[in-house]
């Protein structure tokens, strides 16, 4: 994969260690970079914290942000990502936390993913709405989404 190549070449080239945090995508982020032959040298960990409670025991969110956000929402990635680099030696964390499908509801519908990604001081959260694709098409796209994320936070 083209992409993960890039993502661990500019890694290496800053001297970056990378964390992900990972729920609906299951570790397809840490997994698409540790298929590459020398990816130790800046993938530290990955955390597949798909239950509220993984994500509160693991990478300390809040309860609280869970009740009043629900898993799929902003404040859960930032604080899934901020976690997990507390929880590492990495510089550069990655969350993905979102309802894959099928199904989903009229306020969060199937296809919505939300990402952090932090580094040093810098912290980037969004929302991607990806549409009812189908479970396998969802997450795909929130892997490759979320590596798209972390090059551009490296470049």
């Amino acid at each position: 994969m083209t992409l993960a190549i890039d993502v661990l070449e500019a890694a290496k080239s800053k001297n970056v260690m990378i964390v992900t945090a990972e729920s609906c995508t299951g570790g397809m982020v840490a997994a698409a970079l540790t298929d590459i032959v020398g990816s130790s040298q800046v993938v530290d960990r990955g955390f597949v914290t798909y239950s509220n409670a993984a994500k509160t025991d693991m990478l300390d969110v809040q309860s609280e942000t869970l009740k009043r956000y629900g898993a799929v929402s902003e404040p859960v990635a930032k604080e899934m990502a901020l976690g997990a680099l507390r929880h590492s030696a990495a510089r550069l964390a990655i969350s993905v936390t979102g309802i894959a499908g099928p199904g989903g509801s009229q306020h969060k519908p199937e296809g919505r993913v939300c990402f952090a990604c932090a580094i040093d001081k810098d912290l980037r959260v969004e929302t991607i709405e990806f549409g009812a694709l189908g479970r396998d098409q969802v997450r795909a796209a929130a892997r490759d989404h979320a590596l798209r994320m972390i090059l551009t936070a490296l470049r």
